[in-house]
């Protein structure tokens, strides 16, 4: 690991005085993308909203998909479309991982969708969580489980998440063998792929190749960090800012390997409670809940934005808006990110 000089996150942690909120009335706002001119997206349940810089707020239902089903109240048991994982291609077209369908789909501005794809080598998906595209102009997913249901695989650890790729060649499975695949990241250079296996609690990273294959698979940091990652984001630093979900911790490990708490939300005794269950395999949808903290109610993303990408927003599972905070260091900027608006 690459050694950074007077990293900005050494001895920083986030004000909790100084979080504000951004959005009203959101459901389940699990993935946040950023724009320059201040737009924030965020995947919602019924579809997905756009918050302008003036703070007015579109949401944008998914014509030509199954009509969204309700959440129970823990927010892991659904049915129905079931937007988790945005990103923006080349176009500005929302490409979108599906946790309720189960599929790949594309959506315009305005919401006109449609299916990419339901199967990969003759077999249905699985639990589609997660979307990334890179300069390249292609679109990186990954799938949790294709267990069922897919919550079976919380308790059974098991191990058949993987990545995919879209690309000119089409839809293929590049890497495999992952404990709960969450979010995942490019570096600048787009070098490494970085993966969050939530249910094993570490991130992996694997080297990318020109054609999209991967290789060198390796745990990256602490064999276990101490909590579930669910998404995470890179900053100019090459930090990696994590969310983990029910710990309801932000952290961030460094390029040497460290560890470092940024802010703590979590409940000490809804965790001592469920980590007894996590290590027994009697992990409840019920638990789970009991954990959530009160910023942003079982954490699960962030994404920097902002003109000078260092506002933070954090994502959630049971929120309905998102906080945000100011950060010492810029994030690194996505793929979209440097797509001209003329583009758009």
């Amino acid at each position: 690991m690459a050694t950074v000089q007077n990293n900005p996150l050494k001895g920083w942690q986030v004000d909790r005085a100084a979080i504000r909120t951004l959005g009203r009335d959101l459901q389940r706002p699990e993935c946040i993308l950023c724009e320059p001119d201040g737009s924030v997206w965020t995947a919602d349940a019924r579809g997905v909203m756009k918050i302008a810089a003036d703070g007015t707020q579109t949401l944008i239902r998914q014509s030509g998909i199954e009509g969204d089903r309700a959440l129970d109240a823990q927010s892991l048991v659904m049915g129905g479309s079931l937007p988790n994982g945005i990103a923006f291609n080349r176009d500005g077209d929302l490409v979108i991982a599906n946790f309720g369908t189960d599929a790949i789909e594309l959506m315009t501005r305005d919401g006109r969708s449609r299916t990419l794809y339901r199967e990969v080598d003759g077999r249905p998906l699985g639990k589609t969580n997660f979307v990334l595209t890179d300069s390249k102009g292609r679109t990186w997913f990954t799938v949790t489980t294709r267990e069922v249901p897919w919550t079976r695989s919380i308790n059974a650890r098991t191990a058949d998440g993987y990545v995919g790729l879209i690309d000119e060649r089409g839809i293929r499975i590049v890497a495999e063998g992952f404990v709960g695949t969450n979010e995942l990241r490019l570096d600048a250079r787009e070098e490494w792929l970085y993966v969050a296996e939530t249910n094993a609690r570490r991130i992996s990273r694997l080297r990318v190749r020109p054609d999209g294959s991967l290789h060198g698979r390796e745990t990256y940091g602490p064999a276990d960090l101490g909590g579930f990652p669910d998404g995470f984001a890179i900053d100019a630093a090459g930090n990696l800012w994590i969310t983990l979900v029910l710990t309801e911790r932000l952290v961030a490990l460094t390029p040497e390997g460290e560890l470092l708490t940024l802010l703590d939300d979590g409940n000490p005794a809804a965790l001592a409670v469920y980590e007894q269950h996590y290590q027994a395999g009697t992990t409840t949808p019920e638990l789970m809940a009991s954990c959530k903290g009160t910023l942003a109610p079982m954490m699960a993303s962030i994404a920097f934005g902002g003109p000078d990408l260092r506002t933070v927003y954090l994502g959630s599972l049971a929120g309905d808006t998102l906080p945000w905070f100011r950060s010492p260091v810029a994030g690194l900027p996505l793929a979209h990110w440097r797509v001209p608006a003329t583009a758009r």
